[in-house]
């Protein structure tokens, strides 16, 4: 079919008629479908439903340092699980803690200890300043911009390309603002398009020189290692690149098990120099005893080396490969060629971002909202939930099953059609 501009005013009307019966037959369906959020689906779950009944006898309560797991004790992580995702996260046990189960809480109570007490090299806390920045990559994750809006923080946007965020742009902020404190990065499939750092892009990253001394690079590597194929995508290692530039206290990585296992039970995880974490690991003591540890035990039982992790790993992408076919051949057959669209094809990670015409994402998702399809809204992926364009959108293709993800599909691209015509006609 032609591309929709190209059309005449008689035909994309008669059109539009055409899309607005076939969109007031899906509502009558009654369909209830989520696609909000990135949830892995119960099969998914089920794979860890082994984790647990691992801990079953008094030899696993003691970790290879002699810790009772059940008492006090081990304030920053278990011995056993710091070498178990030490290894997974090429770092050594004093470069790690181990903290709860959710890597966003940790990076929250990051960004709050900032602004109580500072971070190492601090002149002062971050909330004696007037304003702080952070660096947004844009389109990007709403609980970082969450984080920061709810603590006051500007938040900058950064446009992201192919290679990741415009670092053009960003050793241009960082280098004269001595009030960007921080910058809010996913590295390896970005939420929501998909995209991996290139290796250029994160060697940029190690020899930033920022023009305050407390600068700090927010690297949540959520999915660093959700592949989707075996021919996936490599990130370079941003922690030996800065070991190299001699600038290592920048970082604060982060991840988890939360889409490994349990969202709810899982491991959360900070990386970062050993100068960095005994800083923290003060008021870490302040504000906690120790962990869960038997959590913690689990897991290491439970996984029980790095080979093992991958090939669980493996399992979750056999399950999640056919949904983002699926969503991703549904746009192809619908959208593709129309001008109207266009979508991220990612290897990896939990979402597929889309482009809609300028002034239409917003439409889109109130009218699949309306026909029993919730998605994220328009908007989320920016900070301060404005999109200036109004065109992107996330999908989350994981919970649904692949029958729901078909009719999911069917409607939101009939839902980009009729809302790219309307959008033709009205500038006509």
């Amino acid at each position: 079919m032609s591309a929709y501009q190209d059309l005449s005013t008689p035909e994309l009307q008669a059109m539009l008629k055409e899309l607005q019966a076939q969109y007031d037959e899906f509502k009558t369906k009654g369909l209830k479908l989520d696609m909000s959020r990135g949830k892995p689906a119960p099969n998914q779950l089920d794979l860890s439903m082994p984790l647990l009944d691992v801990l079953n006898s008094s030899s696993d309560m003691k970790t290879a340092d002699g810790l009772d797991i059940r008492n006090y004790g081990g304030v920053d992580g278990t011995l056993d699980a710091k070498r178990l995702f030490g290894e997974l996260m090429g770092v050594s046990t004093d470069e790690i803690v181990l903290m709860g189960s959710s890597s966003l809480a940790l990076m929250y109570d990051v960004v709050v200890r900032a602004m109580v007490h500072g971070v190492l090299g601090s002149p002062k806390p971050w909330g004696k300043y007037d304003k702080i920045k952070f660096l947004c990559p844009v389109p990007g994750y709403d609980r970082h911009f969450a984080i920061s809006e709810s603590l006051g923080i500007e938040m900058i946007p950064v446009d992201m390309t192919e290679r990741g965020p415009d670092m053009d742009l960003i050793e241009k902020l960082v280098s004269q603002d001595e009030t960007v404190k921080g910058i809010w990065c996913i590295p390896k499939y970005s939420n929501p398009q998909g995209i991996t750092y290139s290796d250029e892009t994160v060697r940029r990253f190690a020899n930033l020189s920022p023009a305050a001394p407390d600068f700090r690079i927010f690297w949540d590597n959520a999915y660093c290692i959700h592949d989707l194929y075996e021919d996936h995508d490599e990130l370079l290692d941003l922690f030996a690149e800065l070991k190299k530039t001699g600038k290592a206290n920048m970082l604060f990585m982060f991840a988890s098990t939360s889409k490994v296992t349990f969202p709810g039970s899982g491991v959360a995880m900070m990386i970062a120099t050993k100068e960095n974490l005994d800083f923290t690991r003060k008021d870490i003591a302040v504000q906690t005893i120790g962990p869960d540890k038997p959590n913690q035990i689990r897991h290491v039982l439970f996984l029980k080396s790095v080979d093992n992790i991958y090939d669980h790993m493996k399992k979750h992408a056999a399950l999640l490969r056919p949904k983002f076919e699926t969503v991703l051949q549904d746009l192809e057959n619908n959208l593709s060629g129309l001008g109207i669209a266009s979508w991220t094809k990612p290897r990896g990670g939990y979402f597929i971002a889309l482009k809609t015409m300028e002034g239409c994402a917003k439409w889109v998702i109130s009218l699949c909202k309306e026909a029993g399809v919730a998605m994220t809204a328009a908007g989320a992926t920016h900070p301060y939930g404005i999109d200036p364009k109004d065109v992107d959108i996330r999908i989350a293709p994981t919970y649904p099953s692949i029958g729901e993800l078909k009719k999911a599909g069917e409607l939101f691209c009939l839902c980009v059609k009729l809302a790219s015509v309307e959008k033709i006609l009205q500038t006509r």
